[in-house]
Formats: C-alpha cells, structure tokens, sequence
C-alpha cells in the first residue's frame, strides 16, 4: 500500500490526513489549532504543520505530499529567507483604500482582462500596496512573496532562514490565480501589476502545472489554495457548482473557461487541474441562522423544525440578511431587513423560515451571477457547517434552483491535497 499525505492549512487549523493512493481510504490523521487573528505569524503554522504530522504519525512512510491551504495572505521574505513581518490574511481589511487605489490606476476593465481579478482587499496585490504605503521600511526589505501554502511547502522540503534557497518556491495555478498579479491564460506573473503594488519586482513562486512535481522520495505536488483543494476533494466537474455555508458564503463552479467579470462579482480563479474556478463570496451565510436562532430562542435543531413547520414563502415574510454588509452585492454598508410582516404571519416558524430562504437567497444571487457569465450549472453540492441543517438542505433546491447533493461531512480540502499527491505518487 502507497501512503500520500494531503493538508489543508486554514485560517482556524490545519489538518493532516495520510491515504491510500490507491483506495483514497484515509488510514489515520492529525490537526492543531491555528492563533485567531487577521494577521499572524507564519511561524505559527509551520509549528502547527509539526503538530498535526506528528498526531498522524508522521510522514517517514509517504511517497508524495501536497499541502492546500486559505488563500491570498501575504507572507513577504527577504534575501535571507526570513518573514519580514506577520502575514496579512485573506480576512485582513486594512488594504480596502489600497485595492480602490489599483482600480484607480489601472481600471476595473483591465485589470480583469489581466489577472481575471478585480482587487478587494482579500487579495495579495492590494495587501502589497498597503505595505509599500504603510511599512515602506518593510516594504524595501521584501526579496521575495509567497501565500500560505506555497511557504509552508518550501519549509517542509527542508527550505528557510537556514536554507535561504528563494529560488525553490512553487506554487500552483489555483493559488497564482487569486494574488492578482498572475494571468491564467498566459501562465505568467504580471510584474508591472506587482511592481505598482509593492514598489519593486521580487522573487515569486514558480507556477507548476497541475501533474508537475518537485523531489523524489516523496515527491511533492503542486499544492493549492483551499477551495480548488475541496473542489479536488469532491470530485467536482464542469456542471457542478459547490455552495459553501460556513461563517461566510462561497459558491464556485468548475468551468472550462476563464470569466472575466468587470464588476468584480464574479473572481476568475484558475481550479488546480488545469481548468477555472469562478467565485463568489458573501458575507452572511450561517450566521444568519445563528442571528435568528438566538432571536427566537432556540438551537438549530429548533430552528430548523420551525422552518420546516411554515409553508414556502414564510406566508409573505422576507429576510433581507445582510446583518454585516455584504460583498455580493457589494453593499458594505447595508444592513438586514425583515419585511412583509402582518399579524398574521408573523409566526416564529414563518421568521424561521425566512431566515433560511433570505440565507440560501443570498447564496442564489452568487449561483446567478455566474450564469450570467455562461457558466454551465447543473448541480449544486451543498457543504459547510450550515448545509448540515435539515431545514437548509430541503428548502435549498427551490431556492437554488438546481439539484442539491449534500456530501457526508469530511476535510474535502486535505482529501483534495491527497488526491493530487496520490496522482503524482508514481505508484
């Protein structure tokens, strides 16, 4: 039996589980915590990475690895492999002024045409721009910027402050595709964009493609960011979408074309297979139900038999659950609304039921804001701490439109990590 090794570091953890090549069986695993923060130390996840290796035995015994992890934090070295500063994360929003200046500069329709990106603040290129502004001093010492998963991997082949070999970062297409300074139809760096950002060119990790590989015994693949990692785990296709019900909301569908979305609705993201991963994320997804939960004083267990209790529409109550802003559409400032209200159907269950329709509605501007781009959708995967409610799984059809699948539970990320590690395997 051939054991591969795949990790999903994320914002709250990282998870390691070993497998079978050859079955995909997961014959044992390993996790630690991750520090709560919008910046953090990247020495905290590689001693994590150690932590949960170690939890799932160890990897003397694995013939290739491959690590995905959260997307667009911004790891930055200097000339002697050494972190310059704490990372910003994907969830950091201090770069927002920094992003609306690139869009100034260069214009929303180029920069899409460029980089399938239109910069928020999640991504890397804005993060650079607020270093350069913010942290000039920093920012002048910056000989080389990596994400999260492309570091770690260069750290676990044996690379660092003592072994200060910039030149050996990889990274892979899906995790390129999200800094926004790389082109997924060309397969290069746009220096010009990054130059722009951070005030110089540097070093950046070398793109491989989807069945390359760096080392031998073990081999070690590409890696890739953490949704292209699930998409990889759940064996999502061209058709498929994947809605995601966590603390945030993210629908991504496989598709064998790039997007370019203007408005910035819609990321253009690469897959980690050779194909595109267009994306949208909002803000409220299962805190919505949290929200109500609470209001009504009742767990979710409740709240979903309240839900499934009220008749489709919630009797003409609708929940506008935008509690936080939201980003698709991009209303940073709006707020949530609960209208239609009567004294006749303002019934506990009719409010339960419209927390979850306006939750699940929220997520169906994402589905037709890829429609409009083209892409196919013929079946939803429904996964995420809130697709595990009854409640949201059977109204989700009608909301979405489209057939639901709600996958068992698993670390689909890590499995997506493993299944590229079991391709390259050569086993």
């Amino acid at each position: 039996m051939s054991l591969v090794m795949g990790v999903d570091s994320s914002t709250q953890s990282c998870k390691v589980v070993i497998v079978d090549a050859a079955t995909g069986d997961i014959v044992r695993q390993g996790r630690a915590p991750h520090p709560a923060g919008t910046e953090v130390d990247p020495d905290a996840w590689w001693q994590a990475l150690q932590q949960a290796i170690a939890a799932a035995g160890g990897m003397d015994d694995v013939v290739a690895w491959s690590i995905a992890g959260q997307q667009h934090g911004m790891v930055a070295l200097d000339a002697q492999g050494r972190v310059i500063r704490p990372a910003l994360l994907w969830n950091d929003t201090r770069s927002a002024g920094a992003a609306a200046e690139l869009v100034r500069e260069f214009g929303a329709d180029r920069l899409a045409e460029r980089t399938g990106l239109v910069p928020v603040a999640s991504f890397t290129i804005t993060k650079l721009r607020w270093l350069r502004d913010h942290e000039p001093d920093a920012a002048t010492r910056v000989a080389a910027v990596a994400l999260p998963h492309d570091w770690l991997t260069w750290r676990l082949r044996g690379f660092g402050p003592d072994a200060p070999a910039l030149d050996e970062l990889i990274t892979d297409r899906s995790d390129a595709s999200g800094t926004g300074y790389w082109n997924a139809i060309t397969g290069d760096y746009d220096r010009e964009l990054l130059a722009a950002a951070l005030g110089h060119d540097v070093v950046l990790p070398r793109v491989l493609g989807a069945d390359e590989w760096v080392g031998e015994a073990p081999r070690v693949a590409p890696g890739a960011g953490d949704n292209a990692g699930a998409a990889m785990g759940l064996g999502a296709g061209p058709g498929d979408v994947v809605v995601s019900i966590g603390t945030s909301g993210t629908v991504f569908a496989v598709s064998e074309r790039r997007t370019i979305d203007p408005t910035g609705t819609v990321a253009g993201f690469a897959d980690a297979t050779g194909r595109f991963l267009p994306l949208v994320a909002t803000l409220n997804a299962a805190r919505v139900l949290d929200a109500i939960a609470g209001l009504l004083e009742v767990d979710h267990a409740g709240l979903s038999a309240l839900a499934l209790a009220a008749e489709p529409g919630a009797g003409g109550l609708t929940l506008v659950p935008y509690f936080e802003g939201e980003r698709t559409p991009n209303l940073p400032d709006a707020t949530a609304s609960l209208s239609g209200m009567t004294l006749a159907n303002t019934t506990r269950e009719n409010v339960a039921r419209a927390a979850v329709e306006g939750m699940l509605g929220g997520l169906a501007a994402g589905l037709e804001a890829l429609r409009g781009l083209g892409v196919p959708l013929e079946r939803a995967l429904l996964v995420g701490g809130g697709a595990q409610s009854p409640a949201v799984r059977e109204i989700a059809p009608r909301v979405l439109g489209l057939d639901v699948e709600v996958p068992e539970p698993a670390e689909y990320v890590a499995l997506g990590a493993a299944r590229q590690a079991a391709r390259i395997a050569g086993a």
